[in-house]
């Protein structure tokens, strides 16, 4: 699929989906309806819609090539097969997803795995705010799954995740892991402050700088590693548990050789 015009308003188009897709005709998939704005139109409207081959197994694989930045929810609710994207992507991208697998070459909005549940989401360019957090209104994050992102990612990283692994190359902006209740986020290089903040379990690990930890975190010792599934993340790592005002048994990971600033804590061990 290819946007046969460059896009000024947002496209709602959550039926772009291999659960959607399956089992119907190719003339049926071109006639799925999307929302342009508040006008509904159809698939092959709006976009290029060709069918290239079919899959023995009959997997579903959607490939979108263009500008999607306008284009939201794609992968909405998702079980199975895949979605590459070759550009970038608008957001809500697999909200609520169960399974399957989402390639995004490009970049990515706000809310890339809001509420989801399983599969994989991988970008290999930045994302934007709420990576794997609740949607508005909702206090359920994440639940499991796998989000990688190659590059940056915004604000509240993880927000109410209960689940699932987030695994951000790049820095991260601020709150990450905001409210979590369990699950892993990695940040490979710099989060830019408050992580964890309310947080009640769970790992956040920092391989980068982090200008100050939370008061309402207490330091707990120094580790030499983070074992994460199969890999170990060679530190060493100061570790903090916390927040305290909620009771939280949460573990913030923070590189201690890249926040000698912090190294005051260690009088406390």
């Amino acid at each position: 699929m290819r946007p046969k015009y460059q896009f000024k308003v947002p496209i709602f188009a959550e039926c772009i989906s291999p659960d959607v897709f399956l089992g119907k005709s190719f003339e049926e998939i071109a006639k799925l309806k999307v929302f342009e704005g508040n006008r509904q139109r159809s698939l092959d409207e709006i976009f290029d819609v060709n069918k290239i081959a079919k899959n023995c197994n009959d997997k579903i694989i959607i490939n979108l090539s263009g500008d999607f930045r306008k284009v939201r929810m794609i992968g909405y609710r998702m079980t199975s097969g895949m979605i590459v994207v070759e550009g970038d992507v608008g957001m809500r991208l697999g909200e609520c997803m169960e399974g399957g697998e989402i390639f995004v070459k490009g970049n990515a909005d706000s809310w890339v795995g809001s509420m989801m549940k399983g599969g994989k989401i991988e970008v290999l360019g930045s994302a934007g705010d709420y990576v794997g957090a609740s949607y508005r209104g909702s206090t359920k994050g994440m639940a499991n799954g796998t989000i990688l992102i190659h590059k940056d990612a915004g604000n509240e990283v993880g927000c109410c995740m209960k689940g699932g692994l987030i695994n951000v190359e790049g820095n991260v902006g601020e709150f990450a892991g905001v409210h979590m209740k369990d699950g892993t986020i990695i940040v490979r290089k710099n989060c830019s402050g408050r992580p964890g903040a309310g947080m009640l379990d769970g790992k956040i690990i920092i391989c980068g700088q982090l200008p100050s930890v939370l008061p309402t975190f207490t330091i707990d010792c120094v580790k030499s590693d983070v074992k994460i599934n199969e890999e170990k993340i060679v530190g060493p790592f100061y570790r903090f548990i916390g927040d305290i005002v909620e009771n939280g048994k949460g573990k913030l990971f923070v590189a201690k050789s890249k926040n000698p600033h912090l190294a005051a804590y260690e009088r406390y061990l």
